[in-house]
């Protein structure tokens, strides 16, 4: 694995704006984070079944092990950032140990192939519509490629993850538009809580397929952006 820093890509800041992430990248306008544009456009059987299953952990529960995930997964991405970037992380608590072997799995089982790197955490973002953060872009087994590190708490069905697929294809979009390149590759490296590793592939007319699908989505999100304001309006209207 070799760095090879061919792109200047931006910094920027996260911000809430109604509840929703936002990228502030320093060109005057907050963007909409690609999880936001997710998350905003979810199909009502997908809602349906997270609220099914909310319904079955109980709140509370629900609530704790989706935290609990969240924590574990950040620190599995700190551990693995410092391993590419080549500054140590260490994390001595209970999860940060458990988040540490996981990522340790990725490390063996996963980064073999990632032969270049072009960036680490990098912001990438399409002028006026969305931008995320993805975990690193670079040449993966001999092709353009951005790959994303996820935790899961029990292993995954790839039927399962075209959310992921999708994100992948948005971060490809923005990286081609802005840079020029052509990246037609995205690589999910995943590891469980129970330490069992998978790699999800998604390339060529498969992967166009998921940008066509984030596209729609955009379309839809923006639109329903525009029915809130429209909303908003009215109901300032019958105020005065």
């Amino acid at each position: 694995m070799k760095w090879n820093k061919k792109f200047i890509y931006p910094t920027s800041t996260r911000a809430l704006i109604n509840g929703k992430r936002h990228y502030d990248i320093g060109t005057n306008e907050k963007l909409p984070s690609v999880t936001t544009i997710l998350q905003a456009t979810q199909s009502e059987e997908k809602k349906k079944s997270l609220a099914n299953w909310k319904a079955r952990m109980g709140e509370q529960r629900a609530d704790r092990i989706r935290d609990i995930s969240a924590m574990r997964g950040t620190s599995m991405h700190t551990y693995l950032e410092g391993y590419i970037t080549d500054q140590k992380h260490l994390d001595l608590t209970a999860l940060g140990k458990e988040a540490g072997k996981m990522a340790n799995v990725v490390i063996r089982s996963g980064l073999g192939d990632l032969e270049e790197v072009w960036g680490s955490e990098v912001t990438l973002y399409y002028p006026g519509l969305y931008a995320g953060a993805t975990d690193v872009v670079g040449i993966y087994d001999g092709k353009e490629a951005i790959i994303d590190f996820k935790q899961t708490n029990k292993p995954k069905q790839r039927e399962w993850i075209d959310d992921y697929f999708t994100q992948l294809a948005a971060y490809a979009m923005a990286h081609n538009y802005v840079y020029g390149t052509k990246i037609q590759t995205g690589v999910i490296l995943m590891c469980s809580k129970d330490c069992f590793f998978q790699k999800f592939e998604v390339s060529d007319k498969e992967f166009q397929g998921h940008m066509h699908t984030f596209l729609k989505k955009v379309e839809q999100y923006y639109a329903n952006c525009t029915k809130d304001k429209e909303g908003q309006g009215t109901k300032n209207d019958q105020k005065v």
